[in-house]
């Protein structure tokens, strides 16, 4: 840690910031320039964290040199992590991410009925998808619109899970529910609005299944990298990271995908990446050329909605792909990898 004195800090303030730093255990180094004292904290900054230093006599700002994600971060591991799901059946690859095949996660918004959820699977096989998503508990905005299935979402999950080989990924909502989603899913989604929902964070890095956790729609990348240091401290260091926009003065999408997210979660942190198009523009025409763009920037891999009948759907049909334009998709996401030296 940094501390830079004010232009004029006396002596005594100096001597008093570097013999506070010495009480909590660390080396003060002082530095003395022709304007400015700068007090270098040296030691292990943990002790430091949630300290006001700023708050000391003559003490102009306090900067971090080591990561406040600690376990996240990529200084901690330099070697990136591969977050793999065993096969659901013999016969199938497990599912890599994080290696150099982008793994494309696709399915419904909501599961609605049996029927559409196994229609929507063989799809997401057929074109190439390796897992599918659906949500079973439907966190919504309004109290009025579709809350999805729970319990029974969950069952035609795991019947459909069993009749295509394919491994699922739900969301859970509630640190009730994390053993149940966790008994079916292979994947457990931690949604935008839960993504500071510490409690839950804790219960589902206690659970050990690999854990997707969504940027909330106004949190920064370093909030994004400390929630998942709650799943991680809990000791389930199966971790996915997911940008799926953030809330702009832009109208003209649902949310804006920030896609520079992708390089700068590659510069921080050791953990995959994943982008969500469609929540992240809110409109089907701009998933394709938004999940492209999400490969070229080195994503992991891509999550896409779709559904037989969008304008009919439950919940997000807006930014639903139809079946025939998701393999459409995954060709052109094939070509997009294949330049970058990956595949899908």
């Amino acid at each position: 840690m940094i501390i830079v004195m004010k232009q004029g800090a006396t002596p005594d303030q100096v001597e008093g910031v570097a013999a506070h730093i010495r009480e909590l255990g660390l080396t003060p180094h002082v530095s003395a320039g022709e304007e400015r004292v700068v007090i270098g904290a040296i030691g292990d900054e943990a002790k430091l964290r949630d300290r006001p230093l700023d708050m000391l006599p003559g003490v102009e700002n306090v900067m971090q040199v080591v990561k406040p994600y600690r376990l996240a971060s990529l200084a901690a591991q330099p070697q990136r992590t591969c977050v793999t799901i065993p096969p659901v059946s013999p016969g199938r690859e497990p599912v890599v991410f994080g290696d150099a095949r982008v793994v494309v996660i696709a399915g419904p918004c909501s599961v609605e009925d049996p029927d559409m959820l196994l229609a929507m699977a063989r799809c997401v096989k057929e074109a190439g998808g390796r897992v599918l998503r659906g949500g079973a508990f439907k966190p919504r905005t309004s109290p009025y619109a579709f809350q999805g299935l729970g319990v029974r979402g969950l069952q035609y999950l795991a019947e459909v899970r069993r009749e295509t080989g394919l491994p699922v990924m739900t969301e859970v909502m509630d640190t009730r529910d994390v053993e149940l989603v966790a008994e079916v899913a292979d994947v457990v989604q931690v949604g935008a609005r839960n993504m500071q929902n510490f409690n839950l964070l804790k219960a589902v890095g206690r659970c050990g299944t690999p854990v997707m956790i969504k940027r909330g729609l106004a949190n920064t990348i370093e909030e994004l990298l400390m929630s998942a240091e709650y799943v991680l401290s809990e000791g389930n260091p199966r971790v996915l990271l997911c940008e799926r926009g953030i809330r702009t003065f832009e109208p003209a999408t649902r949310n804006t995908l920030d896609l520079s997210a992708v390089p700068v979660l590659r510069r921080e942190t050791h953990l995959p990446i994943v982008v969500d198009p469609s929540h992240g523009t809110g409109h089907w025409d701009l998933v394709a050329p938004m999940a492209r763009a999400a490969v070229a920037a080195g994503a992991d891999a891509v999550a896409v909605e779709i559904h037989p009948c969008p304008e009919r759907a439950l919940s997000d049909g807006s930014q639903a792909l139809l079946p025939d334009t998701f393999a459409q998709l995954m060709r052109q996401l094939a070509a997009v990898a294949a330049a970058v030296g990956r595949t899908v």
